[in-house]
């Protein structure tokens, strides 16, 4: 790409909207990226007067029905981001806003690939082995077998295409290693899985996520999020936890003097504005969805991974090697 990569951002969406939004957006510009922000133009020209603002004072609230905000608030900066996409005045979007709400305005306007049934968030995960991805991370809580096998097939090419890694391993998320662990949805994906063209090496438990067992880790939405979360007021406490203790004591503090590079470097890597969102794969446009609680670092990291998506090929990738295949000519 010659030009620079135009990034929409609803600058209405999340919980510091939209000083913190646009503090991130303007933090992430260089000649290579340049962010659009889509909000009321008065407030954002007084955040930021330099800035290319799309004027939609209309909001998406975190409460709103993703369906009611369809029928009701197609001109909200949610939206109007979205559709500038669609209308190819952008590369990509982002938001910290209503995840749900987020996920329908994708689909009504930008749509999906060809053959994709639904889109599912890959939430790249910093495990000891290497980068892993665990899909889906929240965007179908309700999900079928045939769902999860695509989110494999998904989650393998953004494994191979965007993290690197050669022949990616899947794993299924379940409460048990066996076969016959897990609800109904787990047990018959898992029948799927082990029958399909992947590298499926069976399941994995919660506590193997950050060990890097698999370089794929699928499951529904609903099981992702809880899992994710779980994964980040976890390491939150710990590292908490470790610097009270650290700093209790004069030799904790002498120790702490030590280690304090390190520990830098692990806060670091496992910090979740550290990366600034997920991608929303499966839409025909390139979709990045933030935290609801996103800083303004968060949000520049945000938007630089939506950069480096765009001039990646993420979509195009996706689109090649999950298309149907043609059928085959007639004789």
């Amino acid at each position: 790409m010659n030009r620079a990569v135009r990034v929409a951002v609803d600058a209405l969406g999340g919980d510091r909207a939209p000083e913190e939004i646009v503090a991130g957006a303007l933090a992430a510009r260089t000649e290579r990226v340049e962010p659009i922000l889509f909000g009321p133009r008065e407030e954002l020209e007084r955040l930021a007067p330099d800035a290319e603002i799309v004027d939609a004072p209309e909001a998406v609230g975190m409460e709103d029905k993703p369906g009611d905000a369809v029928r009701t608030k197609r001109a909200s900066s949610l939206f109007a981001a979205c559709r500038a996409v669609a209308e190819g005045s952008a590369d990509a979007v982002i938001s910290a806003g209503n995840t749900g709400a987020f996920l329908a305005a994708g689909l009504v306007e930008i749509g999906r690939l060809r053959g994709v049934h639904r889109p599912a968030i890959a939430v790249p995960l910093p495990t000891k082995r290497g980068p892993s991805v665990l899909i889906d991370g929240g965007a179908n809580a309700d999900a079928r077998p045939e769902h999860l096998l695509q989110f494999a097939h998904m989650g393998s090419v953004f494994s191979q295409e965007v993290l690197g890694v050669d022949d990616p391993t899947v794993a299924l998320l379940s409460i048990g290693e066996e076969r016959e662990k897990g609800n109904r949805l787990v047990r018959e994906t898992h029948d799927l899985l082990a029958q399909a063209d992947l590298r499926f090496t069976g399941n994995v438990e919660g506590r193997d996520l950050l060990i890097g067992t698999a370089a794929v880790v699928v499951c529904d939405g609903f099981t992702g999020n809880v899992a994710l979360k779980t994964l980040e007021g976890g390491l939150a406490v710990a590292l908490g936890s470790l610097r009270d203790e650290v700093t209790a004591t004069v030799r904790g503090k002498v120790g702490g003097v030590l280690i304090r590079p390190a520990a830098g470097r692990l806060r670091e890597r496992l910090n979740p504005d550290t990366y600034g969102g997920a991608y929303l794969l499966g839409l025909k446009g390139l979709v990045v969805i933030a935290h609801g609680n996103s800083s303004s670092a968060a949000i520049e990291n945000a938007v630089r991974l939506a950069a480096r998506g765009v001039e990646g090929g993420v979509v195009e990738r996706l689109a090649r090697s999950l298309a149907p295949e043609p059928a085959a000519a007639q004789s």
